[in-house]
């Protein structure tokens, strides 16, 4: 008799993957998906542990006070940012005083737009978490 066991492991940021192990086939690993939210708090996460430093209005910030000002933008912001798209188009792409552009500035001296890097990191946290791994092998394939 064939049985299977679900078990549901919470993530960082609150993601969850759902294990499934049978007597034949072995493990299986069902990525969810992300909620909205849970994007925007990854790509605070990501733009503070950045090896970079983030110029906003012409002047250069450490990746801590970069993430700092994107959740404090984030929280004034309120229900009007409603996706991560939402959150990076009009709170961490550019000055809402200024309107200038913010910059992502890497130790070589290259200089991208902000928005660019965060776009970048959006596609792939949502390919990963919408099941683009290699390697899974599917429950009602038997492993020989």
């Amino acid at each position: 008799m064939k049985h299977t066991f679900i078990f549901i492991f919470t993530l960082l940021l609150g993601s969850k993957i759902v294990f499934a192990g049978a007597s034949i086939g072995g493990p299986l690993l069902i990525p969810q998906s992300l909620t909205e939210e849970q994007k925007i708090t990854h790509l605070i996460i990501f733009v503070e542990k950045m090896d970079a430093c983030f110029i906003r209005n012409g002047e250069e910030y450490n990746p801590v006070d970069a993430a700092k000002h994107l959740r404090m933008k984030r929280e004034k912001a309120g229900k009007q940012i409603k996706t991560a798209k939402d959150f990076i188009d009009n709170v961490a792409s550019k000055s809402s005083m200024s309107g200038v552009p913010y910059q992502i500035k890497y130790p070589n001296g290259v200089k991208l737009n902000a928005r660019d890097v965060l776009y970048n990191e959006l596609k792939k946290v949502e390919a990963k978490h919408a099941g683009n791994y290699h390697g899974i092998r599917f429950a009602n394939t038997p492993v020989c």
